[in-house]
Parts: structure tokens; C-alpha cells; sequence
């Protein structure tokens, strides 16, 4: 690109006076990922924790995660990943505040040196209602955390590690960019394009809105699960707490009916929580197109190569309501 590039990325107004040349050189430069870039691990571990309401010690929930998991975050900077898309009186749209602040408080106590939340929502753009409506900005305020808009952050432009959607280079905010650690913290929901939205659907929200628009344009354009693929490969997210104490079934991810579950998904393998939530919900990963292409590069999607911690998957197995264009990908025997 001709612009020349600050040392600490460019701002949003520096990279929307390049986005033209930039799109023009992504779109003749699709290629494959390298396999050697990737590596799945052997086996994934994946924990299933009982939570019956958001009254329980959340973080006492989240730190029993994190200890039978072995993930280890001393000295590390965090940056959580909630799902919040928009407010509706009843509705089980949004991570849960209280899920939110309890694992920062967990993550603070495991020794992170630090926790940021943030997000970028792709439906309604004012984030600041989405704060008060909620009551994350609340619980923020309360446990002293710092809030990124992510639709409004700086941002760098990264080369892509994959090319499924052939974009080639994408501009990330420069707070996912710096953070020692990702975590993804989706709430479990059925969805009208993707079938299901878990830990890696939960990664459009740190594309840029101020630089791709709402809802996220060119993701949809260049395809949903093309980008779920490119941005799983890219942001690498080192772990995932899916908030299914209440989830969502029907037609979400916002006009689907609350389904009360009980538990918190957790592990390192995004695929290999995501396939575990989709079989706990009497859905079928390997027929779920991005959870099995991702399973070839990035993670187990293989019941047999995941190793159940917490409760067993049969307490919370049960079949979601789905769209009837997705009725197909349900589980052998699930109706």
C-alpha cells in the first residue's frame, strides 16, 4: 500500500483512506491455508459446568473451568469476547453481565495481569445503550474493568491466515490485536444462516464496524462461514466460556425463544466446544459446514478425541427448535 504505517497501527480515518487499493489487492490474492501453520491437538479437553441460575457464584464457576482445564493465565493480558447484539425484555440475546464480571474476577484471581471486555456489536450501533440496558456497563463499572468498543477502537491491518473468504489482509481493533489472550464468551444460540452461534460465530463481533459497516457487510458478501473460517484461523481465540445457563432456540440470534440449560461450556479447542454445545443441543457438527471444515485444521470435532470434564454431556442432552431449513442437520435418532 502506498500509506506509510505508524509503529503503532493506523488509526480508523488513516485505513478508511486505503480501504480501495486494499480491497482491490485482497480480492486477486485467495489462496488455501497453510497446513503448516496449523496443528490439531490430539485431544481436547471440554468442560460442561453445572450453573441452574446467574444467582450461583459465577466466578466460583469459571475458576473450577479454568483449574480442571489447565488453562494458565498468570502474567497474561485478557480480553473477553461477550455477545451482545441486542436488548429485548426477556430475551436471551447477550452473554449474561454476571457471567461476564465473574470471569474477570476468576481470571484475576488465576494471576492475569490484566482483563479488558470488549465488543462490537453488528446489529444495534449504539454501544452505550447496549451497556445501560444490559447492565454490563454496571457490572464493569463495579469490578473496575475497562470497556473497548471494538467497532470504534484503532485498528491494524493483519495478513489473514486462511483465505477462505479471499479478502487477503482484514483490519482488526488493535485492543484483540495486543491482548496476551483472547476468550471468546458467546451465549449458545440457534441462528437463521449458520444453524448454530457459539465461540467462533462470536468472532464477527471484533470486525470493525466503523470500517465495514453494519451488519459487518462484506462478511456476509464474501459468505458467513468463509469468515468464520478466516477469522477463527486469524484471531486464534486461546479459550471459550459459553454461556448456556440460559440459551436460545428457534430463530435466533434474536427473535428465538429463552431455553433454560444450566451450564457453562469451557475449553481451549473452540471446535471442539462448539461440536460438544451442538450435540448437547441434538444437532449434528459434521453437518454444520463451518464446524467441520474448521475440524480439519483447527480443532476436534471427533466425540472420541474429547475428553469430558465437569458433568457428562447426557445431563443437559436435549433437542433444540430449529428452522425447518436446518431440521436436516439434527442428530441420527433426534427427530
Amino acid at each position: 500500500m502506498p500509506h506509510t504505517r505508524r509503529s503503532g497501527g493506523w488509526t480508523r480515518r488513516e485505513f478508511l483512506a486505503a480501504l480501495p487499493a486494499s480491497v482491490v489487492v485482497a480480492a486477486c490474492r485467495r489462496r488455501p491455508y497453510a497446513q503448516s501453520d496449523f496443528k490439531v491437538p490430539a485431544r481436547s479437553a471440554v468442560g460442561l459446568f453445572s450453573a441452574p441460575s446467574y444467582d450461583v457464584d459465577l466466578a466460583d464457576v469459571v475458576g473450577r473451568g479454568i483449574r480442571e482445564l489447565q488453562f494458565d493465565v498468570k502474567g497474561r493480558s485478557i480480553l473477553l469476547k461477550p455477545n451482545l447484539v441486542e436488548y429485548a425484555v426477556d430475551h436471551a440475546i447477550n452473554t449474561h453481565p454476571l457471567l461476564v464480571a465473574g470471569a474477570a474476577t476468576a481470571f484475576l484471581h488465576a494471576g492475569a495481569r490484566e482483563v479488558v471486555v470488549g465488543e462490537g456489536p453488528g446489529h444495534r450501533r449504539d454501544i452505550e445503550y447496549l451497556l445501560a440496558s444490559t447492565g454490563l456497563g454496571d457490572h464493569l463499572r463495579e469490578s473496575k474493568l475497562r470497556f473497548v468498543d471494538l467497532n470504534h477502537d484503532d485498528v491494524r491491518v493483519v495478513r489473514l491466515r486462511s483465505q477462505f473468504t479471499g479478502f487477503g489482509d482484514l483490519a482488526l481493533p488493535a485492543e484483540v490485536l495486543k491482548a496476551d489472550l483472547v476468550v471468546s464468551m458467546p451465549k449458545l444460540k440457534t441462528h437463521h444462516w449458520t444453524a448454530m452461534t457459539a465461540s467462533m460465530k462470536n468472532l464477527f463481533g471484533v470486525v470493525p464496524g466503523a470500517v465495514y459497516g453494519w451488519p459487518k457487510n462484506p462478511l456476509h458478501f464474501h459468505g458467513i462461514e468463509n469468515s468464520i473460517l478466516d477469522l477463527m484461523a486469524t484471531v486464534r481465540p486461546a479459550f471459550t466460556i459459553v454461556d448456556a445457563i440460559v440459551a436460545m432456540e428457534g430463530d435466533g440470534p434474536i427473535m428465538g425463544q429463552p431455553r433454560r440449560m444450566g451450564f457453562v461450556a469451557m475449553g481451549t479447542d473452540l471446535v471442539a466446544v462448539d461440536a460438544t454445545c451442538a450435540r448437547v443441543i441434538g444437532l449434528d457438527p459434521r453437518k454444520i459446514g463451518y464446524l467441520d471444515s474448521v475440524s480439519d485444521f483447527l480443532g476436534n470435532l471427533d466425540a472420541r478425541r474429547i475428553d469430558q470434564r465437569g458433568e457428562p454431556t447426557a445431563r443437559y442432552a436435549t433437542r433444540f427448535e430449529v428452522l425447518d431449513a436446518f431440521k436436516g442437520l439434527r442428530l441420527e435418532g433426534g427427530g
